[in-house]
């Protein structure tokens, strides 16, 4: 077991698998915790150093829980890690809520650190309007949503959140699923938890994408679930440097449970690359 101390005192808890001339960096999503990457690393790590960890109020970082942390609050942490550790040339990924802290990465401290970003399922700007429908819930879900889920328990947020995400949940009778997804948020600390959620939902990350100066690879679902497949053509045209699309078929949002030897596959491809 490893811990990154950060500069408030608060400790991070990361592994560190892997030698090889490039280094990536892994980063879940909401709710989730490093564990999502652990057999996709069973394989990666032959071919580099991988690095990943669990976010503030996640998993083993539970307890990294003080004030309201936002996105930049994570983009600082990844900062960190990447001064601390003294790595350079770092591929960096992030799926869902991961793939938004590298948006925040990139607009608070550039890409100079970085060889290449690979975003996993994930909208830039997550509450939809008139003129943007490639938000959450697959164009679905606006402000006026946002602000009736402002009365509802966190749990029943939670469980629309983790439905959308996996909808095949939904045939699963309410007093089976209960269980199963208290489980998943007894490894979280619930205010972080609402805090983020707040944070991505108050974010509007287009314009970082244009600031990204290197290459980038974007995995998408496909059928999808939370965001829609169109996201890989607005990513195409909006991308400035160099841009691969990658299609997970028969996929939900979560694709690298869904499909683990295809995701380490693909990684393993961009790091070939």
């Amino acid at each position: 077991m490893s811990w990154f101390t950060l500069s408030n005192g608060e400790k991070l808890y990361y592994e560190d698998k892997g030698q090889g001339p490039d280094t990536i960096i892994m980063m879940h999503g909401w709710t989730s915790t490093h564990d999502i990457y652990l057999k996709p690393v069973e394989t990666l790590q032959e071919q580099a150093r991988c690095i990943i960890y669990d976010h503030r109020g996640h998993g083993k970082s539970r307890n990294a829980n003080s004030g309201n942390p936002t996105m930049e609050t994570l983009a600082g942490d990844l900062h960190e890690i990447i001064q601390g550790l003294s790595l350079s040339n770092v591929t960096l990924l992030g799926w869902s809520m991961g793939a938004g802290v590298v948006l925040n990465y990139v607009r608070l401290f550039g890409c100079d650190s970085l060889k290449q970003i690979i975003l996993c399922d994930m909208t830039p700007k997550q509450l939809n309007d008139n003129e943007w429908k490639l938000g959450l819930y697959q164009g679905k879900y606006t402000k006026e949503n946002m602000e009736r889920d402002a009365g509802k328990d966190f749990f029943t947020l939670y469980k629309d959140f983790a439905i959308g995400a996996v909808p095949k949940l939904k045939k699963i009778p309410g007093f089976l699923l209960k269980k199963p997804l208290k489980e998943r948020l007894a490894n979280c600390d619930e205010a972080v938890l609402k805090s983020l959620s707040a944070s991505m939902k108050a974010q509007d990350n287009r314009p970082a994408v244009g600031q990204i100066t290197v290459p980038v690879t974007y995995f998408y679902a496909d059928p999808g679930s939370l965001f829609s497949p169109a996201l890989a053509d607005w990513y195409r045209e909006h991308i400035v440097t160099p841009y691969r699309a990658v299609r997970f078929p028969k996929s939900t949002h979560m694709l690298v449970s869904d499909h683990p030897d295809k995701f380490a596959q693909e990684v393993s491809a961009v790091l070939r690359g």
